[in-house]
């Protein structure tokens, strides 16, 4: 897809996107699942975040939009926040978590394919040969997930990524991937929720990849996860109803698409929306064109020490026309560096 959630920058960004891995890109404690009920608010909301501009700019949002006989009060029924996942709500560096499943996933059925020893882009899948992985370009990544993704049920697919999810390790932080959430994150959607906000994600990611494990996780029940897709088909084996996972492209998520998914599968303009890349610039300009009081927010990868420093030469996760337009749009830009007292729940 191109720049972000998508896989190799555009490579994937067109067919990435839609698996998960189209953005360069825990076991956290878990979030309280979703429902009907708001969660308790804690004494001081947001408390890994730092004073300053960007966490005021949340909590006066908030306060008004949430205040009965405010001018600004939006009913509890039109409380909708959106969240990009890759980069926005865990790490997606040095390569999207997607695009590492889909590596090991080539590698454990290499046996059954003697010939992708010599074939591109498998061989430099199995030589660990990232460099001409890339440069095969978005042709060979979409081939490349097509043969590790597709050909099985749902059910198959879910236990697969269930079990590859449950040990799966950051190469750099060695901890799982799914401790690799952003704490400061993990806070904000929490406060939302127990100020009344329904909290999706809408990823460029594979629908299907980030379903399983996002309500344990995020607090996100399945049904309120939004990303790409590939097609399906309904058939009988053994006389049993089951979807089938075909090798061909559904809906990508991703940039222009976010929008067109959010209208699709929630029906809900959002009241905020959250992202960190050129890939959801379309979701927050279409979010803050509602009428109302709107919010939107980049979160800026600038800290290299405690995660990564990234932005405008990001291949996949690039962030420069959201930087150049969000103050001309009163978008919030969160600095990582200086906003957030903590990345990571497993800092000291």
């Amino acid at each position: 897809m191109r720049t972000r959630t998508t896989l190799a920058a555009a490579v994937l960004l067109t067919a990435g996107a839609l698996l998960g891995w189209l953005v360069p890109s825990g076991r956290l404690p878990a979030v309280i699942a979703q429902d009907e009920k708001q969660e308790p608010t804690p004494a001081k909301p947001l408390p890994s975040w730092n004073d300053g501009p960007a966490k005021k700019a949340i909590l006066d949002f908030v306060a008004k939009v949430t205040k009965e006989g405010s001018p600004d009060f939006v009913p509890v029924v039109e409380r909708v926040a959106t969240f990009d996942n890759d980069g926005t709500l865990w790490c997606e560096y040095p390569i999207p978590v997607q695009l590492a499943f889909a590596l090991d996933r080539v590698k454990a059925l290499a046996a059954k394919h003697p010939e992708w020893k010599e074939k591109q882009p498998f061989k430099a899948v199995l030589e660990d040969d990232m460099k001409t992985l890339f440069a095969t370009g978005e042709r060979g990544l979409v081939e490349l997930v097509m043969a590790s993704h597709a050909g099985m049920t749902m059910e198959e697919f879910e236990v697969m990524v269930k079990d590859w999810i449950a040990t799966a390790k950051h190469p750099r932080f060695k901890k799982l991937y799914t401790e690799c959430v952003y704490q400061p994150m993990l806070e904000l959607l929490a406060y939302l929720r127990a100020n009344g906000f329904k909290t999706y994600i809408v990823s460029g990611g594979g629908i299907e990849f980030m379903r399983p494990w996002a309500e344990k996780v995020y607090g996100i029940p399945p049904e309120q996860v939004i990303g790409s897709s590939i097609k399906v088909k309904y058939e009988l084996r053994d006389g049993k109803p089951v979807l089938v996972r075909l090798p061909e492209i559904d809906f990508i998520d991703d940039k222009v698409g976010k929008p067109i998914g959010i209208n699709k599968f929630i029906g809900r303009r959002p009241v905020m929306a959250f992202g960190n890349s050129d890939g959801d610039f379309e979701m927050l300009e279409w979010t803050t064109a509602g009428k109302g009081p709107r919010f939107g927010l980049f979160v800026h990868h600038t800290d290299a020490e405690r995660e990564y420093a990234y932005d405008r030469k990001a291949g996949l996760a690039r962030l420069d026309k959201g930087l150049d337009e969000a103050p001309k749009r009163g978008w919030i830009v969160v600095s990582m560096k200086t906003d957030w007292k903590r990345v990571f729940a497993f800092e000291n």
